[in-house]
């Protein structure tokens, strides 16, 4: 969803959160439910509950997801989630990302990057998902990233080693996963990303815009 507003455009780049939703690998205990707790038949107000895996939709990834005794929600600086952000496009990848398919674009140290794939226009979410393989992580690892996203439901797939999670987490580059970019064309923006203030968990849902 794009919202054009006083010469500033506004980039809805967040899945929204129903039953009928793509999960990781299609997982049935993955999907939110969300139940009405009190309505204007039983009295004066409408109340629900959400009930939720936080690695549903559009979320952020701290350490402990992948690292024991890992950093976690409460830690994150929020200057790491509101920050400028570069759209890349790789589109053209098939399968996964490399170091390779990373090294023409231009990114340098402290950037957060935002990775636009087929996911944002094919209907993979569930199953065969463009992914970051271990040589694509360790090369934004090299180049200090600040943070990556990307527009599948994990930024990795089928690494029985979970390598590509646990070499950006353990330099505390910040995974934003289930991102929505089909409208987003390569290039800078603002992003704001900031999480539900959590204390103690791996990880949180987020409602990630672009300002352009």
């Amino acid at each position: 969803m794009i919202i054009n507003t006083n010469n500033m455009l506004i980039y809805d780049i967040s899945m929204p959160i129903t039953k009928q939703m793509p999960v990781y690998k299609g997982k049935e205990e993955k999907r939110p439910n969300i139940t009405v707790a009190a309505d204007f038949s039983t009295g004066s107000v409408y109340e629900s509950i959400l009930t939720m895996n936080l690695h549903t939709g559009t979320h952020l990834d701290r350490p402990l997801h992948m690292i024991p005794n890992g950093s976690t929600l409460e830690t994150l600086e929020l200057s790491k989630v509101i920050t400028r952000a570069k759209i890349l496009d790789l589109t053209s990848v098939n399968d996964k990302i490399t170091a390779d398919d990373l090294k023409h674009k231009n990114i340098e140290e402290g950037d957060f990057v935002l990775l636009k794939t087929k996911n944002s226009f094919e209907d993979i979410l569930e199953n065969q998902f463009i992914y970051v393989d271990r040589t694509g992580a360790e090369y934004l690892k090299e180049m200090k990233i600040c943070g990556v996203g990307i527009d599948s439901l994990g930024i990795e797939r089928n690494q029985s080693e979970h390598e590509t999670h646990i070499m950006l987490l353990n330099e505390d580059i910040v995974i934003l996963e289930g991102l929505c970019l089909s409208e987003i064309e390569e290039g800078d923006y603002l992003l704001i990303a900031a999480p539900v203030k959590l204390v103690g968990t791996e990880a949180s849902p987020v409602r990630a815009i672009l300002l352009k």
